[in-house]
């Protein structure tokens, strides 16, 4: 799995820092050079990459340390608070009437990470509808109506519809008694723009009060439709999929990018 993968390369470049006896310049350039091979190799965008080292070697070499803090311990806060800013705040998963629009790159895990978050706020004692607006993928609505009815859902949707705008419409009408309604979208990616201003009438159309990106564990590759989507206002990265597809869903915990 890629972010297990990134996980040990950068424990063990922080291990390699942490049990040096002197932490100077050459520690701290060679800090980063693993970091930045690290980071590389699980896919994140090089120029993200390389702003992300240059803010740690230039705050590891200039700051000073905190009053009863060790060079060495200095600079492996500095890495953990760059990290930390690289993914965004957390935040909490909001409970009671809401509208969430799904969205995410193709085969990024969207329509699985939906019926999750639906079984989810179930447990929570909501009423949830799903409503399933992807009218392009074959099965794609079979699939989904799969899921929900495992977990006694209503699912919402008409798969011989290929206007994702109409399904979206009526299905909000149909879904009045939710108190959470989950809509699940056609996956895209940077380059379809007929898709991305799909995604944007949908969420006009819907009054979504919140908009979820599902994104793939090699995210670096994202940052193109995150970029593109950012008239959304608010983008959750909720879950993250492993290359070999495997989910990995949290859904008590996620990042939000703004």
């Amino acid at each position: 799995m890629v972010l297990d993968r990134l996980g040990t390369s950068l424990k063990d470049a922080l291990k390699k820092l942490a049990g040096k006896t002197v932490v100077d310049r050459a520690a701290v350039e060679e800090l980063v050079k693993d970091l930045q091979r690290a980071l590389i190799q699980a896919d994140v965008n090089v120029k993200l990459v390389m702003r992300l080292s240059q803010s740690i070697k230039t705050r590891a070499l200039e700051e000073e340390p905190a009053k009863g803090m060790s060079v060495r311990e200095h600079v492996l806060r500095i890495v953990y608070q760059e990290l930390v800013d690289l993914m965004g705040p957390s935040t909490e998963v909001a409970l009671g009437p809401q509208t969430i629009l799904m969205a995410g790159l193709q085969g990024s895990g969207k329509t699985t990470t939906t019926a999750k978050l639906a079984r989810f706020f179930q447990r929570k004692g909501l009423r949830v509808a799903v409503i399933g607006a992807d009218t392009f993928r074959p099965g794609a609505f079979q699939q989904l109506a799969t899921l929900c009815q495992r977990i006694n859902v209503p699912c919402i949707g008409d798969p011989n519809e290929k206007d994702a705008r109409r399904v979206v419409r009526e299905g909000l009408a149909r879904a009045r008694s939710a108190e959470v309604v989950i809509i699940d979208t056609q996956g895209r990616h940077g380059l379809e723009d007929d898709l991305i201003q799909e995604i944007i009438d949908l969420n006009e159309i819907s009054r979504a009060t919140h908009r979820w990106l599902v994104i793939d564990a090699s995210l670096g590759q994202a940052r193109e439709m995150l970029r593109q989507l950012h008239s959304l206002h608010r983008i959750v990265v909720l879950s993250l999929q492993s290359a070999a597809g495997e989910m990995d869903a949290s859904l008590d915990s996620h990042r939000e990018a703004a």
